[in-house]
Formats: C-alpha cells, sequence, structure tokens
C-alpha cells in the first residue's frame, strides 16, 4: 500500500468505482466525458490519491447508474449507524439549494459536534 493513500475508507472507494466503472464498460475517459471530471482526477480519486467531494460522487453515480448513498457510504460522508433517509448527512447532500462549498461546511460543523460530543461522552 503506497504511504501517500489519502485514506483507507478512499482507497476502497477508489477500489469500488473500479468495479464499477468496469462493469459498466466504461473507459476512464469515456466516464471523464460523462461525468465533466477530469480524467486524471477520475484516475486519482480510484487510486485513493484524492477525496471527491459529494457533488463528484453525484456525477458519477450518475454515470455509473448506481446510488449515491451507496457511494457516500464508501466515502465516508455518510455512516451506516446513520440510517439512510433519515440522517443529517444525506439531508444536507440531497438539498439542491446549498451550494457544493456550503454542503461541505455544514458537514464540517456537524462533524465536529458529533466529536465534540463523544469527547464530551467519554469523560
Amino acid at each position: 500500500m503506497a504511504k501517500n493513500k489519502v485514506g483507507k475508507t478512499v482507497e476502497s472507494l477508489g477500489d469500488y468505482l473500479r468495479e464499477q466503472r468496469v462493469s459498466a464498460r466504461l473507459t476512464l475517459r469515456q466516464l471523464a466525458e460523462q461525468t465533466g471530471v477530469s480524467n486524471p482526477y477520475l484516475s486519482q480519486i480510484e487510486r485513493g490519491l484524492r477525496r471527491p467531494s459529494a457533488e463528484v460522487l453525484q456525477q458519477l453515480a450518475k454515470a455509473l447508474r448506481i446510488s449515491a448513498e451507496q457511494l457516500y457510504l464508501r466515502a465516508g460522508i455518510v455512516s451506516p449507524d446513520d440510517g439512510i433517509g433519515g440522517s443529517v448527512e444525506l439531508a444536507v447532500l440531497g438539498d439542491s439549494s446549498l451550494t457544493e462549498r456550503q454542503k461541505q461546511t455544514l458537514l464540517d460543523v456537524y462533524a465536529s459536534f458529533l466529536a465534540l460530543n463523544a469527547g464530551q461522552d467519554a469523560t
């Protein structure tokens, strides 16, 4: 395993995306054209070198005809314990009136609150 990997979650996401792309009989270039995401960036995601945004995951899910929620789970954006359909993360990600940056900021703040509360529970 390369030392410059972003993380185990992303690596498994990259492997999963590669499997889905190959199953769909798409080359990396074809997927890049369909999603509007650059070929080098997609390659880096598949190799676990980059962590894609929720917006990129949505574009990939649409092009590969797979569930965006499944990609969110694999990317670590949504926890399996949250329960699909009722989680704060999915509500934020599904809100079309927010920009991608606003969504990411809200998710970051939410994650920091969860971490803070977990730290308080441990004491």
